[in-house]
């Protein structure tokens, strides 16, 4: 038998199947609306049919087979899904969006939800009929107005409409809302108008609130509609397949837990073997490699020099590196000293207390010589004006050659009596 052949097969069993249960349950319903009926006929007109309807009812919910839950608690989980997923790409965005400004994040909080919430829809609904959250339980979007074995797609006007009410309605009752705070918060007191625009939204959140409660109890019941919007649209998260088993893939669980794993094993072995030597190899090699490629590309090298070697005696390379960390070029240096008259660095950047690096001569402050060379951990650190690697340091001389004169000749000074100023006035 062939695959095509084998599929047939199991779509003929299935149908089969399904008429069998369709028939028994028409027979037990029939059986129950005799029961109901036996039971409420000789009440009056109205109470007769309410007293039927909530029998049936009642036998649906103690039934075996209830009211047929459609996966409540998937539903449920892939809303939490989709929210949660939202505010870790909030988060990251605005993360990237503080190197432009931290006002970026507050001030355009509610813009920056709407374009993820744009793009999360046109990627998921819009594109597979189905959210992120969802997708991961399995369920997608349907019509719920289409009533054969097979679900069948929304169409495009039900996701459309579904967009403009879940993206576009939020933002605009969001900003609504911050209109009317803004208008009640001035000093002076808020107009005819603006209180009754208010009275007006907080009955339609009000009345709001009360339908999607009971729009959720009835969902509890039934299991069809998870949110009243869902409901209007006529929209049913469902299975994609009959065929499928209800069995939630967490494949996604596993990546973290592998994820999480590794996280622990990093955490465990980067001290051991010593992150920070690592880096500091990691960062001497690049800076080895980017003094290489200068040396090359420049046309007369002359001597091996550190990246701040133009900067004058007076000045301190390690000062003016952590102030300006952007202007490593001696070009840039000198294009932003030109519109200072011409003075590179300042008073800042002097050199304090200074420190002579041994042995290349260089001249640092105290502070800083001696911070890099303990962040160094023994291994050298290389001097911003010649290159080369130094380990020690030590108080600068001035310059100044300590010279020892003889003891004789040194100058004394001495007091006399006066006698013997007479005798040498004689003399």
């Amino acid at each position: 038998m062939t695959s095509v052949d084998f599929a047939a097969a199991e779509r003929r069993v299935a149908e089969r199947r399904k008429a069998r249960a369709s028939a028994l349950q028409l027979r037990d319903q029939a059986h129950r609306s005799e029961q109901a009926l036996r039971a409420t006929g000789h009440l009056p007109f109205p109470l007769n049919t309410w007293s039927r309807k909530s029998i049936e009812a009642w036998d649906n919910i103690k039934g075996r087979t209830g009211t047929r839950p459609a996966f409540r608690v998937g539903q449920v989980d892939a809303e939490l899904l989709d929210e949660e997923l939202l505010e870790l790409l909030k988060g990251q965005t605005g993360e990237a969006l503080k190197y432009f400004g931290s006002h970026l994040r507050d001030e355009w909080s509610s813009e920056i939800l709407l374009g993820l919430r744009i793009a999360m829809y046109k990627l998921s609904i819009w594109d597979h009929n189905a959210s992120y959250g969802a997708a991961l339980q399995n369920l997608c979007y349907s019509d719920a107005r289409h009533l054969g074995p097979h679900p069948k797609p929304p169409t495009q006007w039900q996701k459309a409409w579904y967009g403009i009410f879940s993206i576009g309605g939020r933002y605009a009752w969001e900003k609504w809302n911050v209109w009317l705070v803004d208008q009640e918060g001035n000093y002076d007191a808020p107009t005819t108008r603006v209180r009754i625009l208010s009275r007006i939204s907080s009955l339609a959140s009000n009345t709001h609130s009360i339908a999607a409660c009971v729009s959720f109890l009835l969902f509890l019941l039934n299991g069809r509609y998870r949110t009243l919007l869902d409901r209007m649209l006529r929209l049913r998260l469902v299975s994609p397949s009959n065929h499928l088993s209800r069995q939630v893939s967490f494949e996604y669980l596993n990546r973290q837990l592998v994820w999480h794993a590794l996280t622990e094993f990093l955490l465990f072995v980067l001290p051991l073997v010593g992150i920070s030597r690592w880096r500091r190899w990691i960062s001497r090699a690049w800076q080895k490699t980017t003094a290489m490629v200068r040396q090359s590309r420049s046309e007369e090298a002359i001597g091996q020099e550190g990246e701040l070697a133009f900067l004058p005696e007076r000045t301190c390379a390690i000062c003016y590196q952590e102030q300006n960390p952007t202007s490593t070029s001696e070009n840039e240096v000198l294009a932003v000293s030109g519109l200072s008259s011409g003075v590179v660095g300042s008073a800042q950047t002097d050199i304090t207390n200074p420190y002579e690096m041994m042995p290349c001569g260089c001249i640092y402050c105290f502070v800083c010589a001696v911070s890099r060379l303990e962040a160094a951990d023994g291994e050298g650190w290389t001097c911003l004006r010649c290159g080369e690697v130094v380990k020690e340091c030590k108080p600068w001389a001035g310059d100044v050659e300590d010279k020892s004169e003889p003891r004789d000749n040194r100058k004394m000074v001495s007091f006399s009596n006066e006698e013997e100023q007479n005798a040498h006035g004689r003399e």
